[in-house]
């Protein structure tokens, strides 16, 4: 059973931050738990991550932007991991390049557990001991890195499906939970629409969000229709069969490079041997495609290409966003792999927690924007560029952790991520 989020913003006392600290770092160790130590050193493409990596990054994060300046008398735990485990923090110096994270077999996993050890226990002393007004300051950067390795948490997953997918004995990562499908036929894709006119978007109140989900703004938006639920596998199948992956003029210009140059055919992880049937790999491993779940593992230029194929187009973020107002996560958490829609529905389903929406919209700054002074500011903001936005969440990610408001980003080729479709119309 997954303990309920704590909320930081209406903490009353330390306890409450200790306890939720604790529990973010636990979950992390829990995700490697059935994994060897072989597999926590495997990187299967440059975009992913040992998992070991990430396990360490998180704790160098929380050394170096929390423990050096603020604790007296701190002893880092080994001055060499600076180097090893910064991830882009251009400020705190260099850092060993990314795409070769996978040949360091040392240090071993078991010194990343002592290093994780060795930092939370620091962690906790100097949540009891700084004074409040040290405190004030600290606060907001340990609710950042606890967000921050959340976020990792989801990577785990996304990266260790990789490494497996590439395995010829193709391992499962946990046993398949079989979950009861819902009675009824298949959920019918409907419309809801919406008027046009002036819409706020963006992060308000008093609860966590990163800076990237601020200032809140107007924006101004034509009348327009979203799609009741996601793109499935089987609606994707009839693209695949259309010759969709054949066709240019369906494609933009870079999304047709792609496609000849990585010989796409379908989505990441769907595979079939000849003329058989599809199958697709998930974390509880390989079984045959589901026609009536959410298509996933789909990059932008795939989404982009199927909605221009259906006569649809990918909804803008703003328009995302307005949808998505006073949405719940409807996703069952630790299923790991996204389900079909409810077969009775009212208005949307799955817009948080399913899969990724890609949307429209190029990731940048909103109007306004500021990054924090330093090097936290290089958390989101120097990645504003040649990168999409995506919306909602996905089964990977830690419950609690989305948002409306969150903006989620990738490059457009980017398929590792368990993104998917819905689509937009004019009105």
């Amino acid at each position: 059973m997954i303990p309920e989020k704590i909320d930081l913003a209406h903490a009353a006392d330390r306890s409450e931050w200790s306890e939720r600290f604790v529990q973010v770092r636990n979950t992390t160790d829990a995700l490697a738990t059935d994994l060897l130590p072989e597999d926590q050193t495997i990187q299967s493409m440059p975009d992913v991550s040992p998992t070991k990596w990430h396990r360490a990054h998180v704790t160098w994060f929380f050394e170096t932007f929390l423990l050096v300046p603020h604790l007296r008398a701190y002893r880092v735990f080994a001055p060499e991991f600076g180097y090893l485990f910064n991830s882009y923090y251009q400020a705190v110096g260099p850092r060993h390049p990314r795409p070769q994270r996978g040949l360091l077999s040392r240090p071993s996993v078991a010194e990343i557990a002592a290093y994780r050890n060795h930092v939370t226990e620091a962690m906790l002393r100097l949540i009891d001991e700084a004074g409040e007004e040290d405190w004030q300051p600290l606060a907001p950067l340990l609710e950042l890195g606890i967000n921050h390795e959340e976020q990792h948490q989801e990577l785990i997953f996304m990266d260790i499906k990789h490494v497996f997918s590439v395995n010829p004995l193709r391992p499962a990562y946990a046993r398949a939970r079989v979950a009861p499908r819902a009675a009824g036929h298949p959920a019918m894709l409907g419309w809801k629409d919406f008027a046009g006119g002036i819409a706020e978007i963006g992060h308000h109140g008093c609860r966590f969000a990163f800076d990237n989900e601020t200032p809140r703004h107007k924006v101004w938006l034509e009348p327009y229709r979203l799609a009741s639920r996601l793109v499935t596998c089987g609606e994707y199948l009839a693209f695949i069969e259309d010759g969709g992956y054949r066709r240019p003029e369906l494609w933009l210009s870079d999304g047709w490079a792609a496609v000849e140059a990585q010989g796409w055919e379908a989505p990441l992880y769907w595979e079939r041997e000849g003329e058989g049937e599809w199958s697709v790999f998930t974390l509880t491993g390989l079984r045959p495609l589901d026609l009536e779940e959410p298509v996933c593992h789909a990059s932008y230029y795939e989404a982009d290409a199927y909605a221009r194929w259906a006569g649809k187009r990918l909804p803008t973020e703003a328009e995302w966003e307005r949808a998505a107002a006073g949405a719940k996560v409807s996703a069952e958490q630790g299923m790991l792999h996204p389900r079909p829609a409810p077969s009775q529905q009212v208005g949307l389903s799955q817009m948080i927690g399913d899969v990724w929406q890609w949307t429209a919209s190029s990731y940048s700054p909103y109007p306004g924007f500021r990054a924090p002074a330093g090097a936290i500011g290089e958390y989101n903001g120097k990645f504003m560029s040649g990168q999409m936005v995506l919306r909602g969440g996905a089964v990977v990610t830690p419950p609690g952790h989305s948002r409306v408001s969150y903006r989620n980003f990738f490059p457009p080729m980017a398929r590792w991520a368990f993104s998917g479709i819905r689509l937009a119309e004019d009105m």
